[in-house]
């Protein structure tokens, strides 16, 4: 899955993709680099980002959905919010990723279960502005999957059809770094839950922290953090995951293609 932020304050890389025409052409070269489908989204979900009104994440989004599936691409709209789902599917997109999983708007699942679209369900304990004092857990990765579990007790009380629903545990979500990184280590747990597994760990701030400047301290810049993703992606994929989310997908396609031929000696 590659990754198109069509945002001003994006973590990753500041805006260089906010204008729809430069949101487009990066689209078209994650493809070419090997994309299997493009998660577009309007809205920045890095620890204390300010919400957009819904009128300006639909602005940002919608034109960059419609040129790009008009491409033949598969599009993934990365949001939130139903009303903004709803119009995406209708602009073009396939699939819904919702960080929130229908926690934050609660129209969100009744449009998933009428729609009968695929939708990609996050760990999620509240938005980007605070989550993170919510990082507080005696087991992660149990309580991470048993908070998941009840997700899929909601969608299945909404009449949301479960094996169109995909599961991410949310790394960097009210998650600290030695969260993210016991998830991880005991990703083939989540499989308990019977449902694929979206990984989105591209060049999130704990591998930053983990390649930091041994000299100052300070954390690897997001763009050069490409290569630790594309390990994490490889492992995530020989741990069983379905999908990985990335912002440079070369890197993560190749390494999951050595994951898997590894599997396969």
């Amino acid at each position: 899955m590659g990754v198109v932020n069509v945002t001003p304050d994006s973590f990753s890389d500041g805006g260089e993709w906010f204008e729809p025409a430069a949101a487009i052409k990066h689209g078209r070269e994650l493809l070419a680099e090997g994309a299997d489908l493009l998660d577009v989204g309007g809205e920045s979900t890095r620890p204390g980002a300010e919400r957009p009104a819904p009128e300006e994440e639909l602005r940002r989004v919608l034109p960059v959905i419609e040129a790009l599936a008009a491409d033949g691409a598969l599009i993934s709209v990365d949001t939130m919010r139903a009303g903004v789902a709803e119009l995406a599917l209708e602009a073009g997109a396939v699939m819904i990723n919702d960080v929130s999983g229908g926690q934050a708007d609660p129209d969100m699942l009744a449009l998933v279960a009428e729609r009968r679209t695929p939708y990609v369900c996050t760990h999620w304990r509240g938005h980007s502005i605070d989550m993170q004092n919510k990082a507080e857990y005696d087991d992660v990765v149990a309580e991470v999957i048993a908070e998941l579990g009840q997700r899929l007790e909601a969608m299945r009380a909404a009449g949301v059809e479960l094996d169109r629903v995909a599961l991410d545990p949310g790394l960097g979500f009210a998650k600290n770094a030695d969260h993210n990184w016991e998830i991880l280590r005991r990703l083939r747990e989540f499989a308990v839950l019977g449902r694929p597994l979206l990984i989105g760990a591209s060049r999130k701030a704990f591998l930053g922290r983990l390649l930091a400047d041994e000299r100052t301290g300070e954390p690897r810049p997001a763009v050069r953090r490409d290569d630790a993703s594309a390990a994490v992606s490889a492992l995530a994929a020989a741990a069983g995951a379905w999908c990985v989310r990335a912002h440079a997908v070369a890197p993560s396609a190749d390494a999951v293609r050595v994951a898997k031929r590894w599997g396969t000696v």
